[in-house]
């Protein structure tokens, strides 16, 4: 296993109404989030995202972040499980040209309304069986996706990450270090089916044999 590093720290903070999002929150609307479709990155901000789109305050600094700790090179891979709208790698093409830039995503929606510059780089997939060699990648990246899957599938997609990375790998996941936190993340989750303690998570990274460095989303 790698390390607990926050690779994230350049990303701007949201302000987030848990109260809100708890009161309003059912069954009908975690699973139209669930869909991953229009109503979640571009519908109402109750199913996700509120209108999902492109601003480089949001990643143009975390990839130099990602750029200077792997010494990514020019001719270097990078995949990103769970893409979305293929921004961050937009940005990581903006700051190094040369990059081999890959994006994979469950949302067929998302895809679609991508980057035009970065659409031809990017496939709907599932991250338990990605459709890549093994270790191809110079590095892996997995921001806030796994844990939307069950522990089992979650497990998998860990050893998929593992499988087509040469080296480095970099995911976070739903987490919290204590009731206070857990409650939080009770109220605001919409789409993880997977969340554990920070604890809990490193005792399943090695259980899985995860290689790769990790962070945690914590609410």
């Amino acid at each position: 296993m790698g390390k607990e590093i926050n690779l994230l720290k350049e990303y701007p903070k949201s302000k987030r109404n848990l109260k809100d999002r708890k009161n309003k929150k059912n069954l009908k609307i975690i699973s139209k989030s669930r869909e991953f479709g229009r109503d979640y990155f571009d519908g109402d901000r109750i199913y996700g995202y509120g209108g999902y789109s492109y601003n480089k305050k949001f990643w143009g600094k975390v990839v130099k972040t990602f750029i200077q700790y792997y010494n990514l090179k020019d001719g270097d891979s990078i995949l990103d499980i769970g893409c979305a709208k293929g921004y961050m790698l937009f940005d990581f093409k903006n700051e190094m040209k040369s990059l081999n830039t890959y994006g994979i995503d469950i949302s067929s929606y998302a895809i679609e309304n991508s980057e035009n510059s970065i659409k031809p780089y990017l496939k709907v997939g599932n991250a338990i069986d990605l459709p890549y060699p093994n270790h191809y990648f110079d590095l892996v990246i997995s921001i806030n996706t796994i844990h939307n899957l069950d522990e089992n599938d979650c497990a998998k997609a860990i050893k998929e990450i593992n499988r087509v990375s040469k080296k480095n790998s970099f995911l976070t996941v739903d987490a919290y270090e204590n009731d206070n936190q857990k409650s939080r993340m009770d109220d605001w989750n919409l789409t993880a089916l997977t969340y554990k303690s920070t604890k809990n998570w490193k005792k399943f990274f090695d259980e899985n044999d995860y290689k790769g460095d990790y962070y945690w989303f914590i609410p």
